[in-house]
């Protein structure tokens, strides 16, 4: 008798809880919105130059060796320089939509 009294407790504290969580997601005052990444939210820049460059992707250094690539965010806008000393160098180029999800000659822009 114990263990069905416990056991129809159970089952109705399990019901409630679904039935206000189906409730919570019926109130029209949340409104949630799906953010969607684009697709190729980053370019890979390879250093085709035929010597090792540094360069600042705009978060951080870093040192490419010929022939070797890395990975950068496509942010539109962000600027891309060289990094000779660690420090922001000459201007190379502006990310933009296009190079979204592509591999990026670094020789078309030095």
């Amino acid at each position: 008798m114990k263990t069905l009294f416990l056991s129809l407790l159970t089952v109705a504290f399990m019901m409630s809880f679904n039935s206000n969580q189906d409730a919570s997601n019926n109130d029209s005052s949340i409104n949630i919105e799906a953010v969607e990444a684009p697709m190729g939210s980053s370019f890979k820049l390879l250093n085709d130059t035929g010597s090792k460059i540094r360069i600042h992707t705009g978060s951080g250094v870093v040192t490419l060796n010929n022939r070797s690539s890395t990975s950068i965010s496509c942010n539109n806008g962000r600027k891309i320089y060289t990094s000779p000393n660690g420090n922001k160098g000459d201007f190379i180029f502006e990310v933009d939509d296009s190079m979204c999800g592509k591999t990026i000659k670094l020789s078309k822009y030095l």
